[in-house]
């Protein structure tokens, strides 16, 4: 709902006891499943209804061998949801819409294949993957990715993953690459989707301070140039996030590690970057940490807090307001936002770990929760402003 200043305020639900919980809650799984809520996406079908998705993860979940995926739609702008299908070896998915069809695109399975899947109704019933014609893009496994954004531009579809190479470990293994498909292309055929990268990173990079890129964003920078523009593991603050280019072909990967990182709020933990033409700025609903929370450890492991940020030039990025915070580090946290403009509003979905009549959250990161938000005017200022700048990337 929408405060009088705009603010993200929270809203009741059917499954809790009310006004503990910020936001609308979607779904709820406590702590003693062992099935956590990860990986929350969000689209605006063509009618105007609202879908979302979430995976699960934890030792009770399929995540390792067959993950499964929920899908769930509101038809009242997200006042109220009802779960419409369960899905299969879907993990790390985003939900985008293409020519009136709902599309979900991301892994089988924690490090896994390449898929997509085709819904024609909203989202109750979906194509499988079952071969290269499909919807199976990419095999072989140890691939990596999140709910990040698919992009189109240039006449092609853009969205970023990562390839875990040597298959073994976390984040430093990491190569970061694009798939890109034509706007007119089949797309769950595999031969429509074009490889960019995947190139590794160096410990070296960032002055040392280099644990891995993931999850990158596919972003179309002001000149027209299509970036990916990835989240950075370190263990220092400020946070940083790396630019790299992808060429209009979608074939070759290029990184400048001299001039390619950034600083970034929240940039140590999953973000969105979306461009909006009606402020000619980029905006991003980031997990950020406050200077109170900085000594709890290094930036991943801060999750508490959640800010507005926006840019004109994706270089330089200014908080606009913090939209959700909670004291506690350690057992609360909201993370992984996927987001869509609608209208003055941003909607928005979060993996959220916070308190139920269980006693909360296994911890920051196993979320508990997934939940809506409507971060209401986010173009009206507040200072500070977003300065415009010539563009530089």
């Amino acid at each position: 709902m929408r405060s009088p200043t705009g603010e993200v305020k929270a809203c009741a639900s059917d499954d809790r006891p009310a006004a503990v919980v910020p936001g609308v809650v979607i779904a709820h799984s406590p702590a003693s499943s062992g099935r956590y809520i990860g990986s929350p996406s969000l689209a605006v079908l063509p009618g105007g209804d609202y879908v979302a998705s979430h995976d699960f993860f934890g030792p009770e979940s399929g995540e390792f061998r067959r993950a499964q995926s929920a899908i769930y739609r509101s038809m009242d702008r997200g006042a109220t949801w009802r779960r419409i299908a369960e899905i299969d070896g879907a993990f790390w998915s985003t939900l985008f819409v293409h020519r009136g069809a709902l599309y979900l695109m991301g892994t089988d399975r924690h490090h896994g294949d390449v898929v997509i899947r085709r819904s024609t109704d909203g989202g109750r019933s979906w194509t499988t993957p079952e071969n290269d014609r499909t919807g199976l893009l990419r095999g072989g496994g140890e691939y990596h990715g999140a709910p990040v954004p698919v992009l189109e531009h240039g006449g092609r579809i853009w969205r970023g993953f990562e390839r875990r190479d040597p298959p073994v470990g976390w984040g430093v293994n990491y190569r970061a690459g694009m798939l890109s498909a034509d706007i007119d292309a089949d797309l769950l055929c595999a031969v429509s989707w074009t490889a960019a990268g995947f190139m590794p990173s160096s410990r070296e990079w960032n002055g040392g301070d280099m644990g891995g890129w993931l999850e990158g964003n596919a972003v179309a920078a002001p000149d027209g140039r299509v970036l990916d523009i990835l989240r950075v593991e370190t263990q220092l603050y400020p946070e940083r996030a790396a630019v790299a280019e992808v060429s209009a072909d979608g074939r070759a990967f290029l990184f400048d590690p001299e001039r390619g990182f950034i600083d970034f709020p929240g940039g140590a933990k999953k973000f969105t970057i979306r461009f909006d033409p009606r402020s000619a700025l980029y905006w991003s609903v980031v997990t950020d940490a406050a200077e109170a929370d900085r000594g709890a450890g290094r930036p991943t492991k801060v999750r508490n807090t959640l800010a507005l940020t926006c840019s004109s030039d994706l270089r330089a990025w200014t908080t606009r307001r913090t939209l959700l915070r909670h004291p506690d580090v350690a057992r609360h946290g909201f993370q992984y936002v996927d987001w869509q403009f609608d209208d003055r509003d941003i909607i928005a979905v979060c993996r959220t770990a916070y308190d139920d009549a269980e006693g909360g959250a296994r911890n920051h990161h196993d979320a508990n929760y997934m939940t809506f938000h409507r971060i209401g005017d986010f173009r009206v200022p507040s200072p500070p402003p977003c300065k415009p700048r010539a563009p530089s990337l």
